[in-house]
């Protein structure tokens, strides 16, 4: 059986009606679409006063347009279907309207009625009576006067509106952007593993490891809404591990979707995890590219099995077909001494670190970030932090005006490359 959508089916009940009266001869204008039965549907509006139109009789061309329709001001229009501009009454007539307007809210060039809302960034805006607005007071993760006062306070580097954040509230975005655990007292404890620096070696004062291993380090992923940093960073770094230490042999780009939804021992996927426990998965089952199982930004229910060197399921890509599985050795903790991480990832490549994330960070573009003061003098829902890992792939030092030197690591964002400040 067809079927037709109320909208539809209205507009032909009223088009049928009008031409039924204009069959009986009462001579009575279509109901234009943005009006209604009970008349008028802002609250007021200066339509025939601005024009100084006022028609006698029917007049059809004394007209103007309203909310994408069309009022009149001639004085045919004062009768119960009322097509009327909304100030006909009061000035052509100098009479109260037959019915009140319904009252609702002035927002730019748009009239919304009450408990009509619109969206300000992250916060809903309702309309309430005596054309009121009352707006949510979440603190927006894209917040302009945080980057007007980071701009303006010569902290060392330049903030930004990314448009993927808009409409993101900051509880959203560290609940979602991020996605790392702390870890455990155990994993902290781990013994260090020192890298000896020979007498009189001097590390350069900047390093890149895809300008050393070219082809070999990967663009890093972006993990989107996803709070799953722990599965990005450990796939990342892993990637560009086996391709340095397979000579280019290997160069996959590790899943971290296949970490993301197989590796569920104490993980929350998409809602956070453990770096320990996502080594302990490479190294013990191992993982397929990302082309074989690409990001979907959601924990899937794919279990991929392990062979002795082939996945035992076929890749959930149908543009692939090579499953193969890729294994890493026991991972390790590197101590915390600056020369020695710049010595580690100089011989072995990329390396994995914890960062404390804090309200400003998500809105670095450029510079050498740092945490910085701008909104110690808010409440505190506007002061959030939380844990986040990264690939770190390089260092480098640059002078400020002052004469001061910057140290800084590179690569500090999974969407891309940035530097954070390691002094």
């Amino acid at each position: 059986m067809w079927r037709c959508p109320l909208e539809l089916l209205l507009l032909l009940l009223l088009a049928g009606e009008s031409a039924l009266g204009a069959r009986r001869g009462r001579g009575r204008r279509e109901l234009a679409p943005g009006l209604h039965l009970r008349g008028i549907r802002d609250a007021g509006g200066r339509y025939c006063q601005e024009q100084d139109l006022c028609c006698r009789g029917r007049a059809d061309d004394c007209t103007l347009p309203y909310l994408g329709a069309t009022c009149y001001c001639d004085l045919f229009c004062n009768r119960t279907v009322s097509d009327c501009c909304p100030d006909f009454w009061d000035f052509c007539l100098g009479v109260p309207p037959p019915f009140p307007p319904i009252q609702g809210c002035t927002h730019g060039t748009r009239i919304y009625p009450v408990l009509g809302t619109y969206w300000d960034n992250c916060n809903r805006c309702t309309c309430q009576e005596q054309g009121r607005w009352e707006c949510d007071q979440e603190p927006c993760l894209v917040d302009q006067d945080m980057i007007n006062a980071i701009n303006q306070g010569n902290y060392g580097w330049l903030a930004g509106n990314h448009s993927a954040f808009w409409g993101m509230t900051l509880d959203e975005g560290i609940r979602y952007r991020l996605g790392t655990f702390r870890p455990s007292s155990s994993v902290s404890n781990m013994n260090e593993i020192h890298t000896v620096l020979r007498p009189g070696e001097v590390l350069p004062t900047a390093f890149e490891a895809s300008e050393k291993w070219p082809n070999l380090v990967h663009e890093p992923l972006d993990q989107g809404n996803c709070a799953g940093s722990w599965a990005f960073s450990t796939a990342a770094v892993a990637s560009d591990r086996v391709s340095i230490h397979s000579l280019g042999h290997m160069t996959p780009v590790l899943s971290p979707q296949n970490l993301l939804s197989c590796d569920t021992h104490n993980q929350r996927g998409c809602r956070g995890g453990r770096l320990d426990g996502a080594w302990w998965f490479l190294r013990r089952r191992g993982v397929v590219s990302d082309h074989c199982y690409p990001f979907v930004g959601r924990e899937q229910d794919e279990a991929m099995g392990r062979g002795k060197r082939q996945a035992t399921a076929r890749c959930p890509s149908s543009h692939a077909h090579a499953n193969d599985i890729y294994q890493v050795t026991p991972a390790y903790r590197l101590g915390s001494s600056e020369e020695e991480i710049m010595k580690e990832l100089m011989e072995n490549g990329p390396v994995q670190a914890l960062m404390e994330v804090h309200e400003d960070f998500f809105l670095y573009q450029g510079g050498v970030y740092s945490h910085t003061p701008v909104s110690l003098g808010r409440p505190e829902q506007y002061r959030r932090h939380g844990t986040h890992s990264v690939k770190i792939t390089g260092w480098g030092e640059e002078t400020l005006p002052d004469g001061r030197t910057l140290k800084y690591w590179t690569n500090c964002r999974e969407e891309g490359y940035g530097a954070c400040d390691n002094s």
